[in-house]
């Protein structure tokens, strides 16, 4: 038996910034993303999955034990992380699964359909739409609240769910799977996070609806918060 409340590192972390979106190769502590520890057990074989945000933090997680899983990957993230990509690249080929990368800026309809495009042409079909990217920056006075910023954290949070939704339907078969990432955000919001709390709220719901929706096709839609 492990005691859980003393297996994971506790002391204070240096205090970091860096410019949006940030890397993860840069951050200290490194956080552990599961390359190393995670243990899989055949849960995804044969599986297809595109992850967006997939080059750090939770999508980045998520992918490596996909492939720990068995799955093969289609990774999406921002051009400017092209480097933290590239690491888990090399991760999931060294597992012996099969990985594509695909940047670009889901704020953008049309990449949103050519993401889509890619999968499938690297696939040839798709089983699991795992939606982690997501848009957050902290604004404490509200009369600073840019329209850029909505626009940006509204577009890149849930106008894309929709984009992506719609165009993966028509390449996913009955037992796959589409899953949203939610936050405590939804429930509880910060003060500071008005445009993004806002964002979570809407995903909840969408998910919800989507899974209505789609449940006669043998589609599952779910939403995992962190």
């Amino acid at each position: 038996m492990t005691n859980t409340s003393e297996e994971y590192a506790k002391q204070n972390f240096p205090k970091q910034s860096q410019p949006e979106p940030g890397l993860q190769s840069k951050m200290s502590p490194t956080p552990d993303d599961g390359a190393a520890s995670y243990v899989g057990h055949d849960r995804l074989k044969h599986k297809k999955a595109l992850i967006t945000g997939g080059d750090s933090g939770i999508g980045r997680s998520v992918a490596i034990a996909y492939a720990h899983e068995g799955a093969d990957i289609v990774l999406n993230y921002l051009p400017e992380e092209e480097s933290d990509a590239q690491e888990v690249k090399g991760i999931i080929e060294s597992l012996g699964r099969k990985i594509k990368l695909v940047p670009g800026d889901l704020k953008n309809e049309a990449f949103s359909q050519e993401l889509i495009d890619e999968a499938v042409s690297f696939f040839g079909d798709l089983s699991i739409l795992a939606l982690v990217a997501g848009k957050q920056q902290a604004e404490v006075d509200i009369a600073n609240l840019s329209t850029q910023q909505i626009t940006d954290t509204y577009a890149t949070n849930v106008f894309s769910l929709i984009w992506l939704v719609k165009a993966a339907l028509p390449h996913m078969q009955p037992g796959s799977s589409i899953i949203t990432t939610n936050s405590i955000q939804a429930e509880q919001p910060s003060s500071f996070l008005v445009d993004y709390a806002g964002t979570k709220a809407a995903i909840k719901n969408m998910t919800m609806s989507l899974a209505k929706q789609l449940a006669n096709r043998g589609i599952r839609v779910n939403s995992v918060a962190p």
